[in-house]
């Protein structure tokens, strides 16, 4: 199935239906075994059981922070190299979250969409990926 707005979300299923479940299910049994039999055992279970629900978020946000970053430098060269003059002076008014939606858009509607996103100060991720035509796959993702 090609990818679309629609269906673009990465789901790891990993860690989306395994990980983080099995983290909250833990997480939920300490809070009752806390609850139920409060001893320095329980209070360190419970701790633990948060640190590793707090680690499997932070990790995904690091994972996500860098691909956002990477992306940043990708869409940077690539509007150096499709925008005209006038536009590509305008570069560094795009936010991260600007240059991430709009990494979805064929070379050919990209300066449209640029100059757009810019001039109309749009800022929602979800918007701007909406006004994405010709719809360019991001296969390589965390």
């Amino acid at each position: 199935m090609a990818q679309s707005f629609e269906n673009h979300v990465k789901i790891v299923p990993a860690f989306h239906f395994f990980v983080l479940p099995v983290f909250a299910i833990n997480l939920g049994w300490s809070i009752y075994r806390v609850w139920h039999a409060l001893s320095f055992g329980t209070v360190i279970s419970l701790l633990l059981a948060a640190a590793f629900v707090l680690l499997a978020f932070c990790g995904r946000i690091f994972a996500l922070t860098v691909q956002d970053r990477v992306i940043r430098l990708e869409m940077q060269l690539r509007l150096e190299r499709i925008l005209p003059p006038d536009l590509r002076a305008r570069i560094p008014e795009f936010s991260v979250a600007q240059l991430v939606s709009m990494r979805f858009a064929s070379d050919a509607e990209l300066a449209e969409l640029a100059r757009r996103v810019v001039d109309e100060h749009l800022t929602d991720r979800k918007a701007i990926k909406k006004l994405v035509r010709n719809w360019q796959p991001d296969l390589l993702r965390a």
